[in-house]
């Protein structure tokens, strides 16, 4: 048996709440050497990874290639969602220091055009992610529904159809997920969540994985792209590739294609919640 499987209670717990944390993906000293990696790859980049570059930021670094295959990941995510995985997309919330950029309460579902509403997300801290510096809020239960979404129409909020619920959620009963280098949680694609602004001198940056079912297909307007990243691949996506190095001319060449077909496929339809 594995040493990074979770047991009958947190599955209960992940099928009653939406959500688990923390989970135990690498030691701090490790997590620390993927934050340097992080930062060289922005440095390449103007000091940051382009927002056009965090769609599915796997594609243009190995060290990102290999945190989505990574068992201490996956061993967990196939007891929830079954043995043939897919990486639909990855990308970073980085929110730096004294910053306004927060997250709206949402569901991860309103965008993502998927044949079923089965999914989730692996979000792995980077850095610690805890009140102060604007960690992810849950609402515990939540992911029972699809919602409808609204388009708020603020900048600083951090997703890409500035999205929001309608609906209001009470906020005595949200949950921190508090997290320390190293450390996830996951969450199911209907779990209503967000975080605040950033108003520490800390930074707070995590790694946001979205994970599907092989068997899923896409919804949009043309066929889509994923990574396969364990079982069987059912057909249903082209499958990605890794990339040579950080931002290899080839890996950038595909990807330019991949995720201009990904915008045409997910952009957000406001006030339908299917």
């Amino acid at each position: 048996m594995s040493a990074y499987r979770i047991d009958e209670a947190a599955i209960a717990r992940y099928q009653r709440d939406g959500f688990i944390a923390p989970l135990r993906v690498m030691d701090e000293a490790a997590m620390a050497d993927q934050l340097t990696q992080l930062d060289a790859l922005g440095a390449m980049r103007a000091g940051r990874i382009a927002p056009s570059h965090n769609v599915k930021a796997h594609l243009l670094a190995p060290f990102l290639w290999d945190m989505v295959h990574h068992p201490a990941i996956l061993d967990p995510v196939e007891q929830l969602l079954g043995p043939d995985l897919l990486c639909w997309a990855a990308g970073f919330f980085d929110k730096r220091p004294r910053t306004p950029q927060h997250v709206t309460w949402h569901q991860d579902a309103t965008y993502w055009g998927l044949s079923r509403p089965e999914a989730l997300t692996a979000w792995i801290a980077f850095t610690p992610s805890v009140a102060a510096n604007g960690c992810m809020r849950v609402s515990p239960g939540s992911h029972h529904a699809l919602l409808r979404h609204v388009d708020t129409r603020d900048n600083d909020v951090m997703l890409p159809g500035r999205e929001r619920i309608v609906e209001t959620v009470d906020e005595e009963a949200a949950v921190d997920i508090l997290l320390q280098p190293g450390e996830m949680s996951l969450h199911d694609v209907r779990l209503v969540h967000g975080s605040r602004a950033n108003a520490s001198d800390q930074r707070r940056c995590g790694f946001a994985i979205r994970y599907i079912p092989a068997d899923m297909s896409s919804i949009g307007l043309t066929r889509a792209t994923a990574t396969l990243v364990r079982g069987r691949d059912h057909g249903h996506f082209d499958l990605e590739q890794a990339p040579e190095a950080a931002f290899h001319p080839a890996a950038l060449a595909r990807y330019t294609g991949i995720v201009r077909n990904w915008m045409r496929n997910t952009l957000p339809k406001m006030g339908d919640p299917s």
